[in-house]
């Protein structure tokens, strides 16, 4: 595998911007200038492989979907199928494509699974020439109707990792390998920024860091020397500043505003099913028990981040006259009780966007018709919350600066630990999680 294909897995992954930074180094080489390598390379110093015992204690790979291989697998030996057949049972195309060949076998339809209206009778059975016991018949009936609830599962799962990926790093898993390999430095730029998107979160009464820091700007500063060269295309799926749009063609900017919108679609889709399914207090954002603030707060995210490039392009694009007409708000994200006394406590109050999410129509609403919700309406609640409703991104892009590069912080439950083997063991032991602290057994090793 050449470096530049080691350097685009990392877009699905959660590699340390370090990592990364070491990878670049070796690729680019004696095309760094002095000054860039010693840039880089003070990066690359903080990477796994320099460190004593070379090991972090957060998982560099997002959460993944469990499919219905398992499932499937009893139901090949139940139903005594060719094995031989190549399948991918954690893709929902393989799965739902196993659940019609079985459930033909035994004439049940799919998606019927009354288990007293549904099956069929002995007469039933025999009409269709089913030589199978009621056991068996029913055996085989109820398996298929476990695989098809396991789908379903499986397909939910899945976007909601979709759009927490989304919510970190945009559209960067659909960039082409032939488009991200096409111009190293557009490769470099991407991968970094990249791992900076895909920081989590610290546990803080402060705003979090922006991902676009120095070693960004350094990367973006050796596609401006070459434009014609680098791939504005490929760096607009997850970077969509101005300057970045202002390359593309109006083909482009209308692909790329496409693909927003039908994100911001799905996404307030599932922000609904979520909103339906717990009893969210609008007017504080705290979250209570019951509550499903991992979804929200993740798809909350997406939405936030998916408008905010949306909103880019409809400015890039010259059709801000769009949002007299549509202006989607945010969505915030549920606090923890004790991070909101943490920031009363220090003199804070409630964010001020908390009152203009409180009283502009929910977003799944607007994208159904069955509310409006405009760029007056917006501008006029801003004002009254005491936000300028440009600069705090309720009405136009949200505009950042070049961050200073810090080391990435071994976290657990966003708390920031000195060092990766107390992580691991406080970790394993449930502090800062508010499940209570797990007693590990006399004699044992605590990190396993």
């Amino acid at each position: 595998m050449s470096n530049l294909e080691q350097l685009y897995r990392t877009l699905d992954e959660r590699k340390r911007p370090e990592d990364v930074a070491e990878m670049i180094v070796v690729l680019l080489g004696d095309g760094l200038t002095v000054n860039e390598k010693k840039n880089l390379e003070r990066v690359a110093q903080g990477s796994l492989s320099k460190k004593i015992g070379g090991y972090t204690s957060m998982l560099q790979t997002f959460a993944s979907a469990k499919g219905a291989g398992q499932q499937i697998e009893k139901a090949i030996e139940l139903f005594q199928l060719d094995t031989h057949v190549q399948s991918d049972y954690n893709r929902a195309d393989d799965i739902e494509a196993f659940i019609g060949l079985a459930s033909s076998i035994i004439h049940k339809p799919v998606g019927q699974n009354d288990f007293t209206a549904d099956r069929l009778n002995k007469v039933q059975r025999a009409a269709n020439n089913l030589d199978l016991s009621k056991r068996n018949y029913n055996k085989k009936w109820r398996l298929l109707k476990r695989i098809e609830k396991k789908l379903q599962t499986f397909i939910r799962e899945s976007r909601k990792i979709s759009f927490q990926k989304a919510g970190k790093h945009g559209l960067a898993g659909m960039i082409s390998l032939e488009d991200f390999s096409a111009d190293p430095d557009t490769a470099c730029f991407i991968a970094y920024y990249n791992a900076r998107c895909n920081l989590r979160s610290v546990f803080t009464n402060q705003s979090q860091d922006r991902p676009y820091d120095e070693i960004c700007d350094l990367l973006l500063n050796r596609c401006r020397r070459q434009p014609d060269r680098t791939n504005w295309w490929a760096i607009a799926h997850l970077y969509t500043s101005a300057e970045v749009l202002s390359r593309l063609s109006e083909g482009q900017k209308g692909q790329l505003l496409g693909k927003w919108t039908s994100l911001l679609e799905d996404i307030a889709a599932l922000l609904d099913e979520v909103w339906q399914s717990s009893r969210i207090n609008l007017q504080t954002m705290v979250v209570k028990r019951g509550d499903d603030s991992t979804t929200w707060n993740n798809t909350a995210a997406a939405w936030n981040k998916a408008r905010d490039h949306w909103m880019h392009l409809v400015y890039a694009s010259g059709m801000e006259a769009l949002l007299d007409d549509i202006c989607f708000g945010k969505v915030l994200r549920l606090m923890a009780a004790d991070v909101v006394a943490w920031h009363a406590a220090g003199g804070g109050k409630l964010d001020p966007n908390t009152a203009v999410w409180n009283k502009l129509p929910l977003p799944w609403e607007v994208f159904r018709g069955k509310e409006s919700c405009t760029k007056e309406q917006v501008t006029r609640y801003c004002r009254e919350a005491g936000l300028d409703p440009e600069k705090s991104g309720w009405i136009a892009p949200r505009i950042h600066g070049v961050t200073a590069f810090r080391p990435t912080p071994e976290l657990v439950h966003g708390v920031a630990i000195a060092n990766p083997f107390l992580a691991t063991v406080l970790k394993q032991q449930k502090f800062f999680s508010g499940k209570g602290l797990k007693r590990p057994d006399p004699g044992t090793n605590p990190v396993g």
